[in-house]
């Protein structure tokens, strides 16, 4: 054991080197040496230890991803594509500093750090007692995917750090530009572009072609840490270099908006010399308690912003405009393009935001437009080109939805379908958010199978899915026994639903999964949300008054509180909110595997954190309770030799009454 961790070290320190520094001390000759000396002794003893590098490629492919709930949220960062944005946002920080300083008695002045904003995938890293323990995706903030098997084949992350407490970091995954050049040289399908190469090899369920790829990754964050927290961005910058992440070397403070500029216009000649890709700065406060004061819109950190870089611009022809209709009935238009080649990806269709922007735009049918395509996202027409065509053709308002050809009403510069009880799109896209993992968690419920629901059965309000019956369902096409009876019960499990997930699924318009938490936080169950005001809500943190119109509007809408009382009539019991009180078990860790008789994952998982645990998906050292199912796997092996406390199906009723 002691030649193994000796030999398990120095392995890693010549991956640093290598991989984080790009110093290597020795050769590859000599590390392929040692390393196949250790893999002999992980044979001849039967141990694996957790920081091994041998681990970081996973042996199976995973069936499907787990849920992983982050420590504390990942929020986005709002956007400035001009100066004029970036002033706007300088200025607001200048304001909150002013209050700040005001309220403190203090003369604090705003200082800034710049950084490279890196185009890949954000990865969220768990650690604890030093050892990686999880890896996620961002996903929507709250919740992400698991792929830890698939970030442990990024060579230049640490699988153990110094540092021994629980912490969240967060980076990039990028497959860098040589790597992508070498991978496409003997690829029989060539990745298109390195973003999209780098999302899809951590989203790939085998790990081994995960590493195929040879992706690395930027840290730039620490989300969350157990203990002393930061002063400055760049404390925190050197705690993640002494914790041997790799960090990117471009790191500048900035005192005004035009040392800001300054390093903006540098970073734009820079980008285009190094190996990644990169499409905009980050600008952040550099002093944590203005990060807190500060503090958070919905969407956005109030002490951040990314400034994105102009895309390049492209013409093309405007071949036809399709409208399209979304799950408020908002009916938008889009473009059809003669195909175009934008950075290795062929481009068909562009976004016209209404039919003002149409007409202010002066965009025809058959027009030479000008597009941008900005982030990788779908393409912008900026305008038409100059030039005359006889052939162009104007784009006729709409006065008719497109797919239940209802009249549609105007408001504002947008147009309504209001026929929200028989227009397919508005129906099928409010049941698949209804159903989504983060509402009502409804499984089977797939976009195809809501329309089919709509076509054969007549599923036209979103209550309707409540009064399924198998002999119905048994009908459809490939609609067999053991698929009815899963959809099934499935709906009849969605029944039991906590309040914030609830909320969520009404889909009222601007309230996502965290105002909904501070809704049922507020109000504790649905009854006193219903009697809401706009005063009250306006005194809930980060609801300003376009929010806290659309939940008034929603619950005293004469449509919205009869759909609601309909749903209720079918059984649905809203759990209201519960404070999670202090006990011995608040912030044990707890691993789930197998299957349950009587209950899912997911309701275990939410039993768990609603009482104060924390639930991983992997077993570590810090784990405190493995709970097992039937077709336990790796965990339950790895826990006995940890000797970790095991719940066994038989004993989680008991610890379930204990825990509440």
């Amino acid at each position: 054991m002691d030649k193994m961790k000796e030999i398990v070290e120095k392995l890693n320190l010549w991956a640093y080197k290598y991989y984080t520094l790009d110093e290597p001390i020795v050769s590859d000759a000599e590390y392929d040496k040692l390393y196949d000396e250790l893999l002999k002794l992980e044979k001849e003893t039967g141990v694996i230890l957790p920081n091994s590098p041998t681990q970081r490629v996973g042996g199976e492919v995973l069936e499907k991803f787990e849920k992983h709930t982050h420590l504390r949220e990942l929020y986005s960062l709002q956007k400035a594509q001009s100066f004029e944005e970036l002033e706007d946002f300088h200025n607001r920080c200048l304001k909150l500093l002013n209050e700040y300083n005001s309220i403190n008695n203090t003369k604090k002045i705003l200082e800034y750090y710049v950084e490279y904003k890196f185009d890949g995938l954000t990865i969220n890293l768990t650690y604890d007692k030093g050892i990686l323990i999880s890896a996620s995706t961002r996903g929507n903030g709250v919740y992400g995917e698991e792929v830890f098997e698939q970030v442990k084949t990024i060579k230049s992350i640490p699988l153990e750090i110094d540092y021994k407490g629980l912490v969240e970091i967060q980076g990039e995954a990028i497959m860098p530009l040589s790597a992508l050049a070498k991978y496409n040289e003997t690829a029989e399908v060539p990745l298109k572009n390195a973003r999209n190469a780098a999302a899809g090899a951590i989203r790939n369920l085998d790990p081994k072609k995960t590493a195929s790829r040879n992706l690395d990754a930027f840290i730039y964050n620490v989300g969350f840490k157990s203990d002393e927290q930061f002063k400055t961005q760049e404390e925190m910058i050197s705690f993640l270099k002494e914790n041997k992440f790799k960090v990117n070397g471009y790191e500048k403070k900035c005192l005004n908006l035009k040392e800001i500029k300054d390093k903006i216009r540098e970073i734009d000649v820079l980008r285009k010399k190094v190996d990644y890709l990169t499409d905009g700065v980050v600008i952040k406060v550099n002093d944590f308690e203005l990060r807190e004061f500060f503090g958070y819109t919905n969407k956005f950190p109030r002490f951040a912003i990314a400034y994105k870089f102009e895309a390049e611009e492209y013409s093309t022809i405007l071949k036809e405009v399709v409208w399209n209709v979304g799950r408020t009935g908002k009916v938008t238009p889009t473009a059809i393009l003669e195909p175009v080649e934008i950075g290795d990806v062929t481009v068909q269709r562009a976004t016209l935001n209404n039919y003002d922007d149409i007409l202010r735009k002066r965009v025809k049918i058959n027009s030479r437009v000008l597009i941008r395509r900005s982030n990788d996202v779908i393409p912008e027409i900026l305008g038409t080109m100059d030039g005359d065509n006889e052939n162009e053709i104007e784009i006729k308002m709409p006065t008719h939805c497109p797919y239940c050809n209802s009249e549609l009403i105007r408001d504002g510069v947008h147009f309504f379908c209001t026929n929200t009880l028989a227009c397919t799109p508005q129906l099928t896209s409010s049941l698949v958010h209804f159903s989504s993992k983060n509402a009502m968690n409804i499984e089977g419920l797939s976009e195809k199978t809501i329309e089919l629901l709509f076509d054969k059965l007549g599923v036209d309000k979103v209550y309707k899915i409540y009064d399924l019956k198998y002999d119905e369902l048994i009908t459809l096409e490939k609609f067999k026994d053991k698929k009815v009876n899963n959809l099934l019960n499935s709906i009849e499990e969605s029944k039991n639903v906590n309040l914030e997930n609830f909320i969520y699924a009404l889909g009222i318009k601007n309230v996502g999964i965290k105002t909904a938490k501070d809704l049922a936080k507020k109000y504790k169950n649905l009854v006193n949300l219903r009697k809401a005001t706009i005063e009250e809500l306006l005194h809930i943190n980060d609801i300003g008054e376009v929010v806290a119109n659309s939940i008034f509007e929603f619950f005293n809408d004469e449509y919205s509180k009869d759909a609601l009382d309909k749903l209720l009539e079918k059984g649905i019991e809203v759990i209201p909110y519960k404070e999670i009180l202090k006990s011995e078990f608040t912030d044990k860790k707890i691993v789930i595997t197998g299957t349950f008789k009587n209950y899912k994952r997911k309701d275990l998982e939410d039993i768990f954190s609603q009482n104060g645990l924390i639930v991983q998906s992997a077993v570590a050292k810090s784990t405190d309770y493995l709970v097992v199912g039937e077709k336990a796997g790796s965990k339950l092996k790895k826990a006995q030799e940890l000797g970790i406390n095991i719940i066994s199906e038989d004993e989680l009723e008991i610890f379930l009454e204990k825990i509440r």
